[in-house]
């Protein structure tokens, strides 16, 4: 069943870092980043290493590593995140998928298809760098 757009605690956790490490002045820990968002160390470190794998984080050991960013905050959109989590948004006209609809008009009016479309033009709008302190 299609559903109006939801954001996960993985997506939230995935966007969240990676707004917090492009504001970083230094290297950011997955203890550091988990205690600021209060969540689950564990749950931080799979999502940051799944970031990391995509190629939008540079990860270093040792008691200095951290996270950084691999890429310009500039250039990486909240959609480009929320989508490698996520997979890609979709757009679909009924929530139930029902490719024909029983009745004249759709009584959702469309509108999952408008939010869907509007959310990704918002998210795809929204760059790291616009969440950075200057």
């Amino acid at each position: 069943m299609s559903k109006i757009i939801t954001i996960s605690e993985a997506a939230s956790i995935a966007i969240h870092s990676m707004v917090l490490i492009a504001g970083a002045k230094d290297h950011l820990n997955v203890t550091q980043i988990a205690e600021r968002m209060g969540s689950s160390r564990h749950h931080v470190a799979k999502i940051l290493q799944r970031l990391v794998k995509e190629g939008y984080l540079r990860s270093n050991r040792g008691p200095a590593g951290g996270f950084t960013l691999n890429k310009p905050a500039g250039d990486v959109s909240l959609l480009e995140i929320y989508e490698t989590i996520e997979g890609k948004l979709s757009e679909t006209s009924c929530p139930l998928d029902h490719p024909v609809c029983p009745f004249d008009k759709c009584l959702m009016g469309n509108i999952v298809t408008k939010m869907t479309r509007e959310f990704r033009k918002y998210m795809e709008e929204q760059k790291l760098s616009d969440y950075i302190k200057q």
